[in-house]
């Protein structure tokens, strides 16, 4: 199972088969223009062909950029959808100040601003962070979603800029490589650093406290209603293990709370997302196995996006989305 502060074979060979693809489209294209340059000399004769062959490299060489352009996209952002057609899609915060919250996820954690017609995303490997202006009923914190999680490649020169910028952070007390950090209206984000990790910033997991006796019931309802793997990570801040489920890379954790937590809608972390396939067909399927929705599939106005929203028995407020992502990545 994957190790949040030091990725293990999981993720580790997801960026090797990502470093393979970069490489194999390379040399499929080296060889292409090879076999085809030689064909084609012998049918046009070498004056006509040198004329070609100027016009095919300018063209050759835009179309290999945009390969390597989309399978490097490919390995940051889109995340295998297991088998339920179901990844890791979003999630979504009420805040008092967009501006002022838009500015700590680019400028303090990396993210990059996309559109997606009327929607506006901020984009990290993995995920994409949501805002919504409205006046939060209360931080994260007493809500089944406790916090989520980022893994950093350079997490003390991270931390440097935190200082710098007077933004609140902690280091872990047994685990320097490990702490948190706080985004506007108490939303807690715990990081890892992870110098291996081939961007400066990615997704990690989001983490549910819970009574002990509800863990295995809550990693059963996400296993068969969106399909995660059932598993454990080691944890980071301390020694031990702490129940999961995956989603590829990715994992929704679980940890024991002898109090009880509140629902987190209306919250500052208001839901979470997750991005299918064929949003239609999931909602079929959780429909004929008893699960109800808040609100059925409907199309997001001026867009291509469709949402669905339900929530977990647990409390936690989940939107389901299908084209979330803008059609580039």
């Amino acid at each position: 199972k994957r190790d949040s502060a030091q990725p293990q074979e999981r993720g580790a060979q997801a960026r090797q088969r990502a470093a393979s693809r970069t490489r194999s489209a390379s040399a499929t294209a080296r060889s292409l223009k090879k076999m085809t340059a030689a064909t084609v000399e012998q049918t046009l004769g070498g004056e006509n062909f040198m004329k070609l062959k100027l016009s095919s490299m300018i063209v050759s060489a835009a179309f290999l950029g945009l390969i390597l352009n989309c399978i490097s996209a490919f390995g940051q952002l889109a995340e295998p959808a297991n088998d339920l057609g179901v990844r890791l899609g979003h999630i979504h915060l009420v805040v008092k100040n967009v501006e002022a919250q838009t500015k700590f996820w680019t400028e303090m954690m990396g993210g990059a601003v996309v559109k997606n017609g009327p929607l506006t995303l901020i984009q990290f490997p993995g995920v994409f962070i949501m805002l919504r202006q409205g006046d939060p009923t209360a931080p994260p914190a007493g809500s089944i979603v406790d916090h989520f999680g980022f893994v950093l490649k350079d997490i003390n020169g991270a931390r440097a800029k935190w200082k710098a910028a007077d933004v609140k952070y902690t280091i872990g007390a047994t685990n320097p490589n490990q702490g948190y950090v706080e985004a506007p209206d108490g939303v807690r984000v715990e990081v890892f650093g992870d110098p291996s990790l081939p961007g400066p910033v990615g997704m990690d997991h989001i983490h549910m406290l819970l009574p002990p006796t509800d863990i295995p019931a809550i990693q059963a309802w996400y296993d068969k209603n969106l399909g995660g793997l059932t598993g454990k990570r080691k944890t980071v801040a301390t020694s031990g293990v702490t129940d999961c489920v995956y989603f590829h890379r990715f994992n929704v954790s679980f940890s024991r709370s002898d109090t009880k937590r509140e629902p987190t809608k209306g919250r500052s972390l208001d839901h979470i997302g997750f991005e299918v396939k064929n949003l239609d067909a999931l909602v079929k399927n959780l429909e004929t196995s008893g699960t109800k929705l808040e609100a059925p599939p409907r199309m997001v106005p001026n867009s291509n996006v469709k949402i669905a929203f339900l929530t977990d028995p647990w409390g936690t407020y989940i939107e389901l989305t299908e084209n979330l992502a803008p059609a580039a990545n």
